[in-house]
């Protein structure tokens, strides 16, 4: 039994230190991208001025992620941002995402926050 033991946690030890570990987002490295490709509609901290562009700032990475993905892959359709997130590497997109979550959101639960 100990033997059993003893190769189950040598085993789990080779499969942990063999995957491949997620790198962690750099939210800087997302705003210098997000100057260059989203501020134009969504503003440079993701607090759009139109009510023509959705307000990122303070979305969730997680959703962030899986949207511009989304959008990259044709499975969400929309002709303005399906070329946008197609320019994006998924290094971009996880440092957009960590960018735009990281930042305040001036509507908090239908209210405009003023600065």
């Amino acid at each position: 039994m100990k033997n059993l033991t003893v190769g189950f946690f040598v085993a789990f030890i080779t499969f942990v230190m063999g995957s491949p570990v997620a790198v962690a987002a750099n939210a800087a490295a997302g705003k210098e991208k997000v100057k260059a490709v989203c501020a134009a509609c969504h503003g440079q901290d993701g607090n759009s001025a139109s009510a023509e562009f959705p307000k990122l700032a303070g979305q969730h990475e997680d959703y962030i992620v899986k949207s511009l993905k989304a959008y990259r892959s044709g499975e969400r359709n929309a002709p303005v941002m399906m070329p946008m997130a197609k320019a994006l590497t998924e290094e971009d997109i996880e440092n957009v995402a960590a960018y735009f979550a990281s930042q305040q959101s001036l509507v908090v639960y239908g209210y405009q926050r003023f600065r």
